[in-house]
């Protein structure tokens, strides 16, 4: 039995391409000899992150991934979220849409509504389909702070674009959709604080994809391991309006990481010229998991 690795991971948001970030948790899970001591979610990472920790609490390493399974299996039931449940009838189901030409006229129109219409717009049809998935997780389990790998959850402050993270007895249903909360797609989620302040949140991804200053604790490990689903580099320039607005969308979801790196590598450099003393700061060492293609 190798001798036990204790990690943090930090799992970063993209909408359905966080089914890579379950694949590669099943993986680390199946590891007897990893130990994971806190984990920083946002988005699509929020949802794997409550479904591990609810999973865990429930039944260590196997509920984990029974219930990372179960989420994901949710997930793939959904309809396409760009468009209110009523209307799914006149759009391809998800799987069609997949296998059908990129710009084929249904493809675009259901794109088109989800950058045209506001979410506002559909008044009493409005729906979070995520809604149900998420109020599925038992939250007495997610916000377990004596059992399993302490949580960290990521939203964006509507008001003044700051980033907010909620931990412990903060965890709620409202928390993760908010996290998840593309501004394109879904209703800004109200959140109400223990002050009775209630306060609106868009997407983590925009200030925190994912959020790394929780994990410097000097309770949890060094290591963190980054589960990154957008890619940092394209090879090519993007020339369809689809590539380029995806391509934007990666640019901006990777540019709050990003700054959260430059600053560790300027607090690293002063370290190791002296100006600051070892050990007085927590730095951590970064491993990249990444999804490629």
């Amino acid at each position: 039995m190798p001798e036990t690795v204790r990690i943090n991971l930090a799992l970063q948001g993209g909408g359905a391409h966080g089914a890579f970030t379950w694949g590669a948790l099943d993986r680390l899970l199946a590891e007897d000899w990893i130990e994971i001591g806190g984990i920083s979610g946002t988005s699509a990472g929020a949802l794997n992150a409550a479904a591990l920790k609810s999973g865990w609490v429930a039944g260590g390493r196997e509920g984990a991934r029974l219930a990372l399974t179960e989420l994901w299996g949710k997930v793939s039931g959904l309809g396409d979220m760009r468009i209110p449940a009523w209307m799914e009838g006149f759009v391809p189901a998800p799987l069609i849409a997949a296998r059908a030409l990129e710009m084929s006229p249904m493809f675009v129109m259901a794109d088109t509504m989800s950058r045209v219409m506001s979410p506002y717009a559909y008044g009493p049809f409005y729906r979070n389909p995520l809604d149900d998935i998420v109020r599925g997780f038992d939250f007495g389990r997610v916000c377990d702070t004596n059992h399993g790998p302490e949580l960290f959850i990521c939203a964006t402050r509507v008001r003044d674009g700051k980033v907010q993270v909620f931990s412990g007895e903060t965890l709620s249903p409202q928390v993760i959709l908010a996290s998840a909360c593309l501004p394109t797609l879904f209703q800004a989620v109200d959140i109400t604080d223990a002050d009775g302040t209630t306060e609106a949140y868009w997407d983590g991804g925009y200030t925190g994809n994912p959020a790394l200053f929780p994990l410097f604790d000097q309770r949890l490990p060094d290591d963190i391991v980054i589960i990154n689903i957008n890619p940092l580099e394209r090879d090519t320039v993007p020339k369809s309006a689809q590539d380029i607005q995806n391509r934007i969308n990666e640019i901006s979801f990777n540019s709050s990481l990003l700054r959260e790196l430059r600053a560790i590598d300027f607090v690293q450099r002063l370290i190791s010229q002296g100006k600051v003393q070892e050990g007085s700061m927590k730095i951590p060492v970064f491993i990249w998991w990444r999804m490629t293609g």
